[in-house]
């Protein structure tokens, strides 16, 4: 695909080096020229210096031949009216980052439509209500519905003294062979690996497990987690993600929300009704044990800057609270984050990247995640007739190197795969996929042009 990218920063680049490895050709349009210089110094991507929603810009760019512009500046105008103009030069899809999807109603979607932006997409809503899946299963790290939840992928860290310690997944399996659940992945240390039969799990091994959802509360067991209750939320940061956060939760949790600045705490007391809204600065340690962090059972810190985040949380976690989640921007920071003892990092680059990435596929992909955890994918391919993954059964399937079959969806059934399976055309089947590696699982679903 011809793609163009309009940002103005490291959203739009961490899409760009994300595509370019799925073989697009990629455009970057970007106003900031020695943030340009130095992508052309370590990439072969093509960059263009400019506005986006510049006619002549766009005309540069060649947009009457690209199949797909996405335009993910911080400035949601420029993002509209860019995906406006370049469907009406001739771009065959657009999509559009807006701030916020909570005012867009369908009514107004369908006039984005008709004006040619195909999706809109709010990193921080997806964040937000990222947020919210976990605290209704707090003793994950990271959780992903698949297919309506028939499936769920989720890592969670061995804690100290777990049942599984010195175990390998051949014992594990043999103990509890009621359970549906496979590991798919497991990072210790600075490495990650795709577990066999014989791997045997250590304390503090982050785990990615794919599971019914029925299995999940023993699974969690088996790895040494306790069981959360979730009555008291802490919430650092009155901004979009904070603010979306709140009015989800608000009627069924109680709910303190910290923010600094106080134009913003005037405005969020007007939007949130069973919210208490708090003018003061989280990093003030003596205001956190004033407004009760230690009876705190979820700590959420949401602010603009990653090292507040991680700081609050670190106290948070000194002070006794059960859960805490940080907004983590810089993705070089979120494995020391997880390690320095945060449960939760939620990114909204690689939010961004899972949605857009989906969309720049083809109809055999209908779901992708780019894990936070690690640097991995979990993707959701359907098996086209003819296709490679249609011929044998799993374990006479030569996968990609970095690839792991977990579970398949058949119509109204979902099961933990197994080498003796046989995926069907139809089938909806998860795939853990490690860096490189997607594009070419990806051609095991497509037609074969041998028949």
């Amino acid at each position: 695909m011809n793609i163009i990218i309009a940002g103005d920063g490291e959203v739009g680049f961490y899409l760009a080096e994300a595509l370019s490895d799925s073989n697009h050709n990629i455009t970057i349009v970007d106003p900031h020229e020695e943030l340009l210089k130095m992508v052309e110094a370590h990439t072969d991507l093509m960059t263009i210096v400019g506005e986006s929603n510049s006619v002549s810009v766009l005309k540069q760019a060649n947009v009457e031949k690209s199949d797909l512009v996405i335009s993910v500046l911080h400035n949601e105008s420029i993002n509209i009216l860019t995906a406006i103009l370049a469907k009406k030069m001739g771009a065959k899809s657009t999509i559009a980052r807006v701030n916020t999807l909570e005012n867009v109603n369908i009514e107004s979607r369908k006039l984005y439509e008709e004006l040619g932006i195909d999706i809109l997409i709010s990193p921080e809503d997806i964040a937000a209500l990222e947020v919210v899946k976990l605290l209704n299963q707090p003793a994950a790290t990271e959780i992903y519905d698949l297919s309506d939840r028939q499936l769920s992928v989720f890592l969670i860290r061995i804690e100290a003294g777990a049942h599984v310690i010195g175990k390998t997944l051949n014992d594990i399996a043999a103990e509890h062979d009621h359970l549906d659940f496979r590991a798919v992945a497991v990072h210790r240390g600075m490495d990650t690996f795709l577990p066999t039969g014989g791997t045997s799990f250590m304390e503090n091994d982050m785990v990615y497990v794919i599971a019914k959802p029925e299995s999940m509360d023993e699974v969690m067991e088996l790895g040494g987690k306790k069981k959360i209750e979730i009555n008291n939320i802490m919430v650092v940061g009155g901004g979009r993600v904070g603010k979306v956060i709140a009015k989800r939760i608000e009627k069924d949790l109680n709910i303190k929300l910290i923010e600094q600045d106080t134009d913003r705490c005037h405005r969020l007391t007007d939007l949130l009704d069973d919210t208490l809204v708090i003018n003061g600065d989280a990093r003030d340690i003596n205001l956190l044990e004033d407004e009760g962090i230690d009876g705190v059972d979820a700590f959420i810190a949401v602010t603009n800057s990653a090292e507040t985040n991680i700081l609050t949380c670190l106290h948070a976690r000194k002070s006794g609270v059960k859960k805490t989640i940080a907004l983590v921007e810089n993705i070089d920071y979120i494995e020391i984050s997880q390690n320095i003892g945060i449960d939760t990092i939620i990114n909204k680059k690689l939010i961004a990247a899972s949605y857009i990435i989906k969309h720049s596929m083809g109809d055999e992909v209908s779901s992708l995640k780019c894990l936070s955890g690690i640097n991995s994918d979990i993707v959701e391919l359907v098996a086209k007739k003819g296709s490679p993954i249609t011929k044998k059964p799993i374990y006479q399937i030569q996968m990609p190197e970095g690839s792991i079959i977990g579970g398949i969806v058949r119509g109204d059934d979902a099961f933990i795969a197994l080498g003796k399976h046989q995926v069907e055309v139809g089938d909806k089947v998860v795939v853990f996929a490690l860096p490189g590696s997607t594009p070419k699982v990806e051609k095991m679903f497509l037609k074969s042009v041998f028949g």
